[in-house]
């Protein structure tokens, strides 16, 4: 870097309409001529569309709600559950691999829509009265079990034991003790 290479630059000046021709913003001061727009305290609110039907207007209203209580399922019917063979036990892991729902871990589900004909042992988190008693009358029985939600977020892992040395990621500047002479 050699001093003709800087580049000194003063602040600019701030634009100062109306003061003459000269200056370029003179008479009308860059606003134009006349209407709303030219006159001192002139111009439209926030949101004014000019007379037409504003975006907030068109809009739909607060329809309805979303329950803080609502619990999703994956559904699956009775009918689906004829492609496994008689005697298998079927549990999430198996009806994700068979395709019938879409993660294994999460609630499912059993509804009553369609016919069982085999018997078989199924493990879900919820079941109708009605897929209950057909699963039950073709032999088969339903186990319920409890839904264990996975957390959304990983936990932060804890800092190892502080051994006086300040790590790469750390905030904090060293103190006095850790300074070399």
């Amino acid at each position: 870097m050699k001093i003709h290479e800087l580049n000194l630059q003063s602040a600019k000046d701030k634009k100062r309409v109306g003061r003459g021709i000269g200056s370029g913003y003179g008479k009308t001061a860059g606003r134009g001529t006349k209407g709303q727009n030219a006159r001192t305290g002139g111009g439209v609110r926030i949101g004014f569309e000019g007379g037409q039907n504003p975006l907030a207007k068109r809009l739909p209203k607060k329809r309805g709600f979303t329950a803080l209580s609502h619990t999703e399922y994956q559904t699956v019917n009775l009918g689906s559950l004829d492609r496994f063979k008689a005697g298998s036990t079927i549990d999430g892991a198996a009806l994700a691999a068979a395709g019938l729902v879409k993660k294994a871990g999460e609630r499912i589900k059993l509804l009553g829509t369609g016919e069982v004909t085999k018997k078989l042992v199924v493990k879900v988190t919820a079941v109708s009265q009605t897929a209950k008693a057909a699963i039950e009358a073709a032999g088969g029985s339903i186990e319920l079990i409890k839904y264990v939600a996975t957390p959304k977020k990983a936990t932060r892992p804890q800092p190892a034991a502080d051994d006086g040395k300040p790590t790469a990621k750390s905030d904090t500047k060293p103190t006095e003790e850790h300074t070399e002479a």
